[in-house]
């Protein structure tokens, strides 16, 4: 029976495939992706650490101290090159959070819609026309309509991602992102972890679903790639 058929495909592993991972950034085709950049977790004032013993965080809050200004670059960069800003947020849709995930009620996360600590930090403080989206899992694909979005504006090629935390919804935005067809670019020094152990390993553990640039890497690459219609929003 197999013989009438003829030969059955042979499997193979081309590891030489995977150079396609490393392709420019495409501004016309790309939008920049800011993960939970918020009050909620990234201001000392944010329910998240609200109550924690002093020095308790001291790791965390020097990594966020060092990422603004690099999420600030890293804006600008995309800006002027034309790419769409977009940022996602940790925000119930209820005020109970009755629509949160399993996952997210077991850790006891819950940010009411229109509350302080579901605004983006006052420094990365979004543009007028810049999405935002409110999402109740840990990965943004799963609770918004990001993927429908991308694919309307025509962003559908590349994605780069920043903002916190690595291992967490960082991580599970790159790897979501890459199965649904996207290039991904993770600016590694954009994004941020509680311990410098927890991001390294992340970083690892994504390597494979993503090509890994540094900030300087990806300002370089944009400036000199040419734009995709100039800048979209004042910063």
């Amino acid at each position: 029976m197999a013989a009438a058929m003829g030969a059955a495909a042979a499997a193979y592993y081309d590891p030489a495939a995977s150079a396609g991972r490393q392709a420019r950034i495409e501004p016309a085709r790309a939008a920049l992706l800011f993960i939970d950049t918020q009050n909620f977790n990234c201001h000392r004032e944010g329910a998240i650490y609200r109550g924690a013993a002093p020095g308790a965080n001291d790791e965390w809050w020097g990594a966020v101290a060092g990422a603004v200004p690099k999420w600030q670059r890293l804006r600008r960069a995309a800006r002027e090159a034309g790419i769409e800003v977009i940022y996602t947020v940790i925000q119930s849709l209820t005020a109970d959070g009755r629509d949160r995930s399993l996952d997210y009620k077991l850790s006891g996360f819950h940010v009411p819609p229109g509350c302080w600590d579901a605004q983006v930090i006052d420094e990365l403080k979004p543009g007028l026309d810049e999405l935002v989206l409110p999402k109740t899992t840990s990965s943004v694909f799963s609770s918004t309509t990001l993927h429908y979005l991308l694919r309307n504006m025509g962003r559908d090629a590349h994605l780069l991602v920043a903002g916190c935390v690595t291992d967490q919804c960082v991580a599970h935005a790159v790897k979501d992102a890459a199965d649904l067809g996207y290039r991904v670019t993770m600016v590694t020094d954009c994004c941020i972890a509680p311990t410098a152990a927890r991001h390294a390993a992340a970083l690892s553990m994504v390597a494979g679903y993503c090509r890994q640039r540094a900030l300087g890497e990806v300002e370089a690459e944009l400036a000199g790639g040419g734009g995709g219609g100039g800048v979209r929003a004042a910063v």
